[in-house]
């Protein structure tokens, strides 16, 4: 097969990967700052090189799926739930007007009313970061947030849970999910991997990856061909030759604690350099043809607590840092 041919941008991939996990490092050693000399680090958001320890999948795994029942069903329908949605001060919203969030107890009229309420008070239940489909035709429902909880109804009515838990691969799971309306192929593979992080599935993260929009930018400003490879293949390689291409550019990344680069975070690295190169190589277009970061950096002092799946074994070396920190 004929291999990709590197861009100008190629190596920023591997810098950024690093300077962002440096930058977490930081944070996590309560170093005061600045935390970076790079003036596009200082000035605009970038998320983490680990999706798991971005600040709404933090919530997500410490908050929803490892904090309450973890019967099936129950796991399931949290992480969809908050999924769907996005945002934590929407969970919490509905944490605090609702006495119990489970599938067992669950009310279409009461997380409408909660829901509704908030939006005519001018509130934004929705992240900005994904474009979530309305489903309006699909559901007969006159608001977005009235076919998601449609949605969540007609998965478990469909025992979806259970057809994951059983599923023998990532690939199938997200075959699953984007069977469902509003799934497209991007949403499927990311709530794949966020129901993954859980116990109702156990798929190596380095099985199957699914690029998203960001990412197919980055991969293109990446490289001048890619060869016989597909954007599959890309970041699979990528995943695959990490170890060299930081010691070939001199770079000490520092893992997280003994956890390479999945394939999940491969992914997102791309999406980060597609905005990177906007401010870094302005000359090199990718198809969307943005020229700017929407997003600034603000920065937080505040503590960080990282916590991972359990599954993972990492927040016992965790425990472990910090003692030896002390």
């Amino acid at each position: 097969m004929t291999k990709p041919i590197p861009s100008v941008v190629y190596d920023s991939y591997w810098y950024l990967a690093a300077e962002r996990q440096n930058i977490f490092f930081k944070r996590f050693n309560d170093d005061l700052g600045p935390w970076t000399y790079d003036p596009i680090l200082q000035k605009h958001k970038f998320t983490n090189a680990y999706r798991a320890s971005d600040r709404v999948s933090q919530y997500l795994i410490k908050n929803v799926i490892y904090k309450g029942s973890q019967e099936h069903n129950e796991v399931f329908f949290r992480i969809i739930l908050f999924k769907l949605f996005n945002k934590i001060e929407t969970w919490e919203l509905l944490n605090e007007k609702l006495t119990d969030i489970s599938f067992e107890s669950f009310n279409y009229r009461d997380y409408d009313a909660v829901l509704s309420g908030a939006m005519n008070e001018g509130k934004r239940i929705y992240s900005a970061a994904y474009i979530m489909a309305s489903g309006a035709k699909v559901f007969g429902a006159g608001k977005k947030h009235q076919a998601h909880l449609k949605l969540i109804q007609m998965m478990m009515d469909d025992h979806l849970p259970e057809k994951l838990f059983y599923s023998t691969s990532m690939e199938k799971a997200y075959k699953l999910l984007l069977g469902y309306p509003m799934i497209g192929s991007f949403l499927a593979y990311q709530f794949a991997t966020d129901v993954n992080y859980s116990e109702l599935t156990n798929f190596p993260e380095t099985s199957y990856v699914m690029p998203g929009p960001g990412a197919l930018n980055g991969i293109q400003k990446c490289f001048t061909s890619l060869g016989d490879y597909s954007t599959e293949d890309v970041i699979k390689m990528m995943a695959d030759i990490q170890e060299k291409e930081f010691a070939r550019l001199g770079i000490n990344f520092k893992t997280l604690w003994g956890r390479q680069l999945q394939l999940i975070d491969c992914q997102n690295i791309f999406c980060e350099t597609d905005k990177y190169a906007r401010v870094k190589f302005p000359e090199v277009q990718g198809q969307s043809k943005r020229t700017r970061i929407k997003q600034t950096f603000q920065m937080k002092l505040d503590k960080l607590e990282p916590w991972y799946p359990p599954k993972w074994d990492i927040n016992n070396r965790i425990s472990v840092w910090r003692a030896a920190d002390v």
